[in-house]
């Protein structure tokens, strides 16, 4: 089995990133990134270590992270069984992804930056709930936010007949304020679906 072991072979294969790809990324939460995170009950948390790496589901009964300004977001840590792989990962390798998905919704956003975790009561004390509280708060520092691709949740189906979400920004409504309306809108929307289906086996 032949292996790709160098970018330039891997680009030959993929060619260059589409340019939306690349115009999607912002180094901030955008009015529209902020609404789409603040509807978020779950999320991946994933880190690296010395040991690997690590994967973890988050979710909260309402947004699973609090947004405290556009480059810093506040994620508990609720009673867990104590393994703490990616607590463990954080204090030594400060890196970290959070993949964000809203049930009906085929659009994922991710946030990649680094963390910090802390003990501070008042953090804490605002995620209270029916008196429990949080053991720690990760504080993450957002390097960079965009939305996926929704080929993969096309695929899947994940949602079935669930409903998009009404007023949740749209991938055109990212790609609109993001290239200040050069690209995206209403009409991105309404082409997406057909457009992503010429790409896969799932009809």
């Amino acid at each position: 089995m032949d292996h790709i072991d160098n970018i330039a072979d891997l680009e030959a294969i993929y060619g260059a990133p589409m340019p939306t790809s690349l115009a999607k990324v912002a180094d901030h939460l955008t009015p529209e990134y902020a609404r789409w995170i603040k509807a978020a009950r779950f999320c991946i948390l994933s880190t690296i270590g010395p040991e690997g790496t690590d994967g973890t589901p988050r979710g909260d009964d309402g947004p699973v992270v609090a947004i405290q300004d556009a480059r810093t977001l506040l994620l508990p840590d609720w009673a867990g069984n104590n393994r703490n792989d990616s607590l463990r990962n954080i204090i030594r390798d400060s890196r970290l992804s959070l993949l964000f998905m809203v049930q009906g919704s085929n659009n994922v956003v991710r946030v990649n930056g680094r963390g910090k975790i802390t003990t501070d009561e008042g953090l804490r004390a605002q995620f209270e709930r029916k008196g429990m509280l949080p053991r720690t708060v990760l504080v993450v520092t957002l390097d960079e936010v965009y939305f996926q691709c929704a080929k993969a949740l096309l695929r899947a189906d994940l949602w079935g007949e669930v409903p998009d979400n009404p007023g949740l920004p749209t991938a055109g409504d990212f790609l609109k304020a993001m290239t200040q309306g050069r690209e995206g809108g209403a009409e991105y929307d309404a082409g997406y679906e057909a457009r992503a289906k010429r790409q896969l086996w799932v009809r």
